[in-house]
């Protein structure tokens, strides 16, 4: 009896009813508190059910994810432009989700049609990237350009504020490969790590990206990220890093650039792994970088001469001011031959 209760628990349908019901619970958290549930805990399910649901269960749990994404909107007090952009993004994964897992047969999309929709909902997804509206005491900006000028990109930035807008959740990740490749990886983790920092505390995210990637099995299928989680009010923040390079953080009192280390391992290589948390504040007229590797790394470059170079080029650029800082950086340092991406976090004094 035991054994058999066990085996439907680890099948298909077991797997599928166990995901609705947290889908549903995320529902019941969303109407009885909407402002302290976000709607992105609705779509962590779907990402699950990629990973462990066939393709004969998992249009059955799309369907049913369409619908439990429908209630939470319609539960949701405040719309905002981020808020839509990011409903009609979980809709149109849903039903990719959806269309793919019916196979490629009842898939009748050409294959320009094919890439125009993945740069469409690519597009969609770096959406979540655009920083939310934040006090004024603050800055933040953010800037990608790609390998070479190509549609895709293996670079992405994904942000989110929680805590009614006092904490403010920005990662920044790599993904490996270049070009069409490493783009549509970054379109599938993107669309997870969106879910997973915004329904996670600062501590979980990397290793619960680190597991999402594991499972996936890609044959490439490992990445680099680093998450920085600030308290707006104060400053403080917590710094976490998957092998990714240093964030760098500017002193106001001293303009001097200080590298800041936290240790971790890359994303999707080995399961159970610690990240290291680097804490500090931002004082007012403090700022930080956090970069990829595109901006900094030469071939037969020390990386730390790259680093070097860009806070030297930061600082000359801030003679204009912080405002547009993230575009002009992005645009003066690294190689156009690699994917690049930038973000700009400033405290006004």
């Amino acid at each position: 009896m035991i054994a058999t209760g066990r085996r439907w628990f680890t099948s298909d349908r077991g797997i599928a009813l166990l995901l609705a019901a947290v889908s549903t619970a995320a529902v019941v958290g969303i109407a009885v508190n909407p402002m302290a549930v976000p709607i992105n805990a609705v779509f962590v399910p779907l990402v699950m059910a990629v990973l462990l649901l066939s393709n004969r269960v998992l249009p059955w749990f799309g369907a049913y994810m369409l619908v439990a994404l429908g209630v939470a909107a319609s539960l949701q007090e405040e719309w905002t432009s981020r808020s839509v952009i990011a409903v009609t993004v979980m809709f149109l994964l849903t039903c990719a989700v959806i269309l793919l897992a019916r196979g490629p047969r009842r898939l009748a999309v050409s294959r320009f049609r094919g890439e125009s929709m993945l740069v469409d909902l690519r597009d969609r997804i770096l959406a979540q990237g655009e920083i939310p509206s934040l006090p004024s005491t603050w800055l933040v900006e953010s800037a990608m350009s790609s390998a070479g000028g190509s549609g895709f990109a293996g670079d992405f930035v994904v942000a989110t504020s929680r805590g009614h807008g006092h904490r403010i959740e920005l990662v920044v990740v790599d993904v490996s490969g270049k070009g069409e490749a490493a783009g549509t990886r970054a379109l599938q983790l993107s669309g997870a790590m969106g879910g997973l920092v915004a329904a996670l505390p600062p501590d979980r995210f990397l290793p619960a990206a680190n597991d999402y990637l594991l499972q996936r099995a890609w044959e490439e299928g490992f990445a680099t990220a680093v998450h920085l989680s600030v308290e707006l009010s104060t400053g403080d923040f917590e710094l976490r890093s998957a092998g990714h390079p240093p964030a760098v953080h500017r002193q106001a009192g001293s303009g001097r650039w200080e590298v800041l280390r936290a240790d971790g391992p890359i994303l999707g290589v080995v399961d159970e792994v610690d990240y290291d948390c680097v804490r500090g504040r931002l004082a007012p007229g403090d700022s930080m970088l956090l970069y990829t590797d595109g901006l900094v790394e030469r071939p037969r470059r020390d990386i730390e001469l790259g680093i070097d170079q860009m806070n030297g080029e930061a600082e000359s650029l801030l003679r204009r001011g912080w405002d547009g800082l993230a575009e002009r950086l992005v645009a003066a340092v690294g190689s156009p031959d690699d994917d690049r991406a930038l973000v700009v976090v400033h405290r006004r004094p």
